[in-house]
């Protein structure tokens, strides 16, 4: 009898069901009713797809050595298989095959016994009908082929005498596939023609034409039935770095790329980006905000996706405040809707640095974006802005965490270049390489610009975050299941990720350096702290290592505006300067808070107060200040047609030192807090279209068992008796009640299985395999063999009632 897939994944263990679906999760979604429909997915088109595009280079060649050795019967034996893969040069060994056969039956792509195996019909509907890159039988090409094929004599001899532009057109054939074109095949003065016209291809159409499978198998006699096979990854040639190295530059780099991060929000809270029409930040934006920062646009818009991913920032309505705005404004009304910092932005900035990068390099990872395709042109030929939609790309994850598996997967310290990842790429799946080679390209760039890499080597911590997204879920931790990760082993991975790299940080420091020249060297990164006080009384002068701030008129006037007095400053850098505090500064905050204040701010729309009546009358004779419509109202008063804090703007723009204040007169000296768009979740583990979700092992054994009921309960479907198929009538003869009653009390005693035929509330018929518990009351009461569930059933309902066989 032909063994059928169905067969051959019932005599399965259930420790094997287990690992076929680990290997095609997507064989349980949703879980199969039998056996038959699980077998019917797996070798659907889109399943084996998916199964094919996983394997590695030696296992498709492995793949299309079955599919030889399945012709013409159908059936392939192991012995065969390595008969074809031991070629004369650069086979594989034995072991090498067996395993990869074994990797096959894992994935069901191959059943059936060693010497009986089969391979899934749809295999040669998704790798096309030319394994190892073979054309077919030269019997069921032409005729004239078959008969020359027959004779290997006389096959050899013709190949001998081709001219040798017609045998560099066999030579092609042989290596690059079976299937060429050309101009005219029946041109017998062209090499192809003198090949058509001896039978050593074939014109299977106007233009095209296929090598008959002996000739190809001729041709490639110094290197096999399946040409050069590849066991193993291609080599590295770049020597490896030092990984302590690696991870000394990738944390530099790590912590530089959180200071930047957090410079370019800062920059859009205070100055929002409008949202297109069209969606996302305008190209004229992003260079704004890269010119503020002092970044170059590409990692301007990479970090600005990164956050945007990690939930920092988002789109909310113009006039919308703090975290009552409305998210996606695009849609509403009023003013159009900005991009800016989200409520948990400010909650990212207090955390410590190492938590800061894990939220920033985690939602890289798995975000389905692409920020290399910034600042290009669409299909419509107009500039694509960041977080636009035209960004997005669904299999940017699996790309990333295909690039960084490998690099984890070659050791601590591995740095190959470009090149040589993709060409590790291509040999691990080669069926997606050339789908995701720009990917992998901007990866390299993208993973050194966050500090995930260092000298081109995967860091420590940067392969523990890595480990938090791609690791299945613990054995028995779950009985239910995990489903994408999104679980406590997750937040376990990610503080891991910290861990290592709060190690790898240098220690954060609370002191500062202060100069005679005013300025302000941290020797480390400042703790959240000192790093808040810093951003609000200096101006940032360079980042690194060592950062350097410079104290200036305007930083010391901005704290006093935030409700610092000249006391609290003298206090501060006392407090935080490791050695004195230089005279030039403390004259600086004296000087500067002897003028504060001096001019006070209301409404009117706004008006402008001060008890110096000669600096009001300087103010409105400033010509700076005419677009403002100051009008005397007395003396010491002045009105303006502009808002509060245009006045307050323009005031400090030429050079005055203005509070505002409130209807009481008293001055309101806060810190101006930025408006922040409603908060939003970051981007979550995002899997690619060919995963399904992470299941533990006891959840997949359930699953195993359930699909087992199942096809036991399909299978004794089809064996239901007659006798109770007809209702009690089979062979002419009538069961009656009693009889039936005597069956079901008999199986109550044996604890037998008995099919029962039953009439429902509606009248329809049906039969069930039922275990009887007991009968008492008019009632029977039985466990469904199918669904493991109690029953219970009224007597006078029940039609017939037959041992199973």
């Amino acid at each position: 009898m032909n063994l059928t897939l169905t067969d051959a994944l019932r005599d399965l263990p259930d420790d094997g069901l287990v690992t076929l679906f680990r290997l095609r999760p997507d064989l349980i979604v949703p879980v199969p009713a039998d056996l038959s429909a699980l077998a019917a997915r797996a070798q659907s088109r889109i399943s084996v797809t998916r199964a094919v595009d996983r394997l590695d280079r030696f296992h498709l060649e492995i793949l299309d050595a079955v599919r030889l050795a399945e012709e013409p019967d159908g059936i392939a034996a192991t012995d065969e298989v390595l008969a074809l893969a031991a070629a004369p040069a650069e086979g594989a060994s034995a072991a090498q095959v067996r395993a990869a056969i074994h990797h096959l039956r894992a994935r069901a792509l191959v059943f059936g016994p060693e010497d009986a195996m089969h391979v899934v019909p749809t295999v040669a509907e998704v790798l096309g009908p030319y394994p190892a890159g073979l054309g077919r039988p030269g019997a069921d090409l032409a005729p004239s082929t078959a008969e020359l094929v027959a004779d290997p004599a006389r096959l050899r001899r013709t190949v001998l005498s081709a001219p040798p532009a017609a045998r560099a057109a066999l030579e092609r054939l042989a290596t690059d596939g079976p299937v060429g074109t050309c101009a005219d095949p029946d041109d017998h003065d062209s090499p192809v023609g003198w090949l058509v016209s001896r039978g050593l291809v074939v014109a299977i159409s106007l233009t095209t034409v296929e090598l008959p499978r002996e000739v190809g198998l001729l041709l490639r006699r110094d290197t096999g039935p399946l040409g050069t096979l590849h066991p193993d990854p291609p080599p590295v040639a770049t020597p490896p770095v030092d990984p302590d190295q690696a991870d000394a530059a990738g944390t530099a780099q790590a912590m530089e790329a959180v200071r930047q991060t957090e410079a370019l929000l800062e920059a859009l809270a205070s100055e929002p980006a409008p949202v297109l029409r069209t969606g996302g930040v305008g190209v004229r934006d992003l260079r704004r905000l890269a010119r503020t920062t002092g970044l170059d646009e590409p990692v301007a818009a990479l970090l600005l996706e990164t956050a945007h991913a990690a939930g920092l920032v988002a789109e909310a309505d113009a006039d919308a405040g703090g975290d009552q705005g409305r998210a996606g404004g695009r849609h509403g009304s009023g003013a159009a809707p900005q991009t800016r910092p989200t409520g948990s932005y400010d909650a990212w900035r207090s955390a410590p640095l190492a938590e800061r990068w894990c939220a920033l390099a985690g939602a890289w990872l798995v975000m389905t974006r692409a920020p290399a395709l910034v600042g290009q042109r669409n299909g419509g030929g107009r500039l694509i802005g960041a977080l636009a939609d035209q960004v997005e790309q669904t299999g940017a994850p699996a790309a990333r965490r295909a690039a960084l598996r490998a690099l984890a997967d070659l050791g601590p310290g591995a740095a190959p270049s470009t090149e040589e990842l993709l060409g590790l790429l291509a040999w691990r799946t080669p069926r997606r390489a050339d789908a995701r080679r720009e990917t992998t390209r901007h990866l390299r760039t993208e993973a050194a610009q966050l500090g995930v890499t260092g000298r081109g080597a995967l860091t420590s911590y940067g392969a523990a975050l890595l480990a938090e997204v791609t690791a299945p879920p613990e054995p028995d931790r779950d009985p239910l299941g995990v489903r994408n990760g999104a679980d406590a082993g997750a937040v376990a991975g990610t503080a891991k990720a910290a861990s290592v790299l709060e190690r790898l940080l240098p220690e954060p420091v609370d002191q500062v350096l202060v100069q005679a020249d005013l300025t302000v060297v941290v020797p480390g990164p400042p703790e959240p702290t000192l790093a808040a006080e810093l951003e609000l009384v200096t101006e940032p002068e360079s980042a690194g290592g060592a950062s350097v701030h410079r104290v200036t008129r305007d930083s010391v006037r901005r704290a006093l505006d935030a409700g610092y007095a000249a006391e609290d400053l003298h206090a501060l850098f006392a407090r935080r300067a490791r050695t004195a505090v230089p005279q030039a500064l403390s004259y600086l905050i004296d000087d500067v808070a002897r003028s504060h204040g001096g001019l006070r701010v209301g409404s009117a729309h706004a008006y402008l107060r001060s008890d110096d009546q000669a600096l009001v009358t300087q103010v409105l004779a400033d010509r700076r200040m005419a677009p403002l419509g100051l009008r005397r109202l007395a003396p010491t008063v002045l009105a303006s047609s502009a808002s509060t804090t245009r006045l307050l703007g323009a005031l400090r723009e030429a050079g005055y030192a203005p509070v505002p204040e409130d209807t009481s007169g008293a001055a309101v000296l806060v810190r101006p807090r930025g408006r922040r768009a409603p908060s939003r979740s970051a981007a979550g583990v995002v899997t690619d279209p060919f995963a399904a979700p992470r299941m533990s092992t006891p959840r997949l054994l359930g699953i195993v068992e359930d699909i087992r009921h199942g096809d036991a309960a399909a299978r004794a479907a089809r064996r239901v008796p007659a006798a109770v198929r007809h209702n009690g009538r089979g062979d002419g003869a009538s069961q009656t009640h009693t009889e039936a009653m005597a069956v079901l009390q008999q199986a109550v005693r044996d604890r037998a299985l008995v099919w029962v035929g039953y009439v429902d509330a509606h009248g329809a018929t049906t039969s069930r395999l039922l275990r009887p518990v007991s009968i008492g009351a008019g009632y029977l009461r039985a466990e469904d063999e199918r669904t493991d569930t109690l029953h219970t059933f009224a007597l006078h309902r029940i039609t017939a009632a037959t041992r199973d066989a």
